[in-house]
């Protein structure tokens, strides 16, 4: 079959301009639902996964009409959306923190090692989520067979944001190096405060008032978590919040408010859909971190860890499949159920994410977080339901 300039499969004509994102896992945390990721970061990210995420800023476009449906067959594909994000995400959250915290080797003599490389754990999500995305660009089946040849993006205009992308990845995963990942957790719901700032500095986009004071009430609660979960550790145990790890959420918001402008202009600019943008940004995405892990020889290193601990490529396997499959699901709601019920999905997979961590790896979290953290879901609630009542 013919292909374009950009090595793309066509896209049908009649699909037009997608706007779903291309996530990451990465991202992690609310990915914002016009645009791509994880990053997951992760959300997730965003979706850390296959292309960068993702906040509050939701484009709350109507669903394109589907075919008619009983209330009982809509209900069991809505069950089945719900339990693809948050299977996928919730394990992937588990998974990313099993990864950077497990002292992989531990014995009585011998303390452990952690995994070498997080350009390494990018890498991964972002091998398997190209695979996944060059899939679904070459399905038949997902075009209808009337679909016109329609251009695409020029190969280079994805180098920006993969480029963005990978680094939100990356400072997400070394973040958890110096923050508790139920930190990591609240903190990425502040995506709406540089997603607003960029809006309107670089775009001139002008805000309700109530935006800014929801911005500001997030902002507060996740320096309220921040500041009280000292209170809640146990005794001995280091702090673990500093300024290195403010570094890197704070590298990492930059980053992927960056991802989603950028994934925007293109999604604007040229006719591509989703998959084709989730294709292109990975490639180049495995371009970039390969060079890296040639230059530092990440790849021996990493490899070698993982043949001495197989637990640790189990992790690994892990953490990328859940990646890609999440990407999957967050297109598929958004296309079924709209924006609206695909970011409720997803405000719940952080306050279920925050709480498994919280009993599985033992933070102990006092008052102050969980009143910052009711504060700024408790936002993202309120968020959710004005948006709602402005569509009718």
């Amino acid at each position: 079959m013919p292909r374009n300039q950009a090595g793309f499969l066509p896209n049908s004509s009649s699909t037009g301009r997608s706007t779903s994102p291309v996530m990451s896992p990465q991202d992690e945390e609310l990915p914002d639902a016009r645009l791509l990721g994880q990053a997951e970061d992760d959300q997730i990210s965003k979706a850390e996964s296959g292309v960068g995420a993702k906040a509050l800023e939701v484009d709350f476009e109507p669903v394109a009409p589907q075919r008619e449906e009983t209330p009982m067959q809509r209900a069991i594909l809505l069950f089945f959306a719900t339990v693809g994000l948050l299977g996928s995400y919730v394990t992937w959250g588990f998974m990313q923190e099993m990864v950077k915290n497990t002292m992989y080797g531990k014995t009585d003599s011998f303390p452990g090692e952690k995994f070498p490389s997080d350009v390494f754990l990018v890498f991964g999500n972002r091998l398997l989520a190209m695979v996944v995305a060059a899939g679904m660009v070459m399905l038949p089946l997902r075009r209808e067979p009337a679909g016109g040849w329609a251009p695409q993006a020029p190969w280079l205009s994805f180098a920006p944001c993969s480029f963005s992308n990978v680094m939100s990845s990356f400072c997400q995963y070394r973040a958890l190096n110096f923050i508790s990942f139920p930190m990591q957790v609240v903190s990425k719901s502040c995506k709406v405060v540089p997603v607003m700032l960029v809006g309107k500095f670089v775009h001139g986009k002008s805000y309700p008032w109530v935006e800014y004071l929801e911005a500001v009430a997030i902002a507060m609660g996740v320096s309220l978590f921040s500041l009280s979960q000292s209170d809640g550790h146990k005794d001995g145990e280091e702090t673990h919040t500093n300024l290195y790890g403010i570094f890197f959420i704070a590298s990492y918001l930059a980053c992927d408010s960056f991802t989603s402008q950028w994934q925007d202009r293109i999604f604007k600019k040229h006719k591509i859909d989703q998959y084709q943008m989730m294709f292109g940004v990975n490639c180049f995405s495995i371009l970039f971190t390969t060079s890296s892990l040639l230059w530092n020889g990440g790849f021996a290193e990493s490899f070698r860890f993982m043949s001495t601990y197989p637990a640790a490529f189990f992790h690994v396997v892990i953490l990328s499949v859940t990646s890609a499959t999440g990407q999957l699901f967050i297109f598929y709601t958004i296309k079924k159920f709209g924006p609206i019920i695909f970011t409720i999905i997803m405000t719940t997979r952080q306050m279920v994410s925050l709480v498994l961590s919280a009993v599985m790896f033992g933070h102990l979290l006092g008052l102050g977080c969980w009143v910052g953290a009711f504060v700024v879901f408790g936002t993202i609630g309120y968020r959710i339901r004005r948006k709602m009542q402005s569509r009718g």
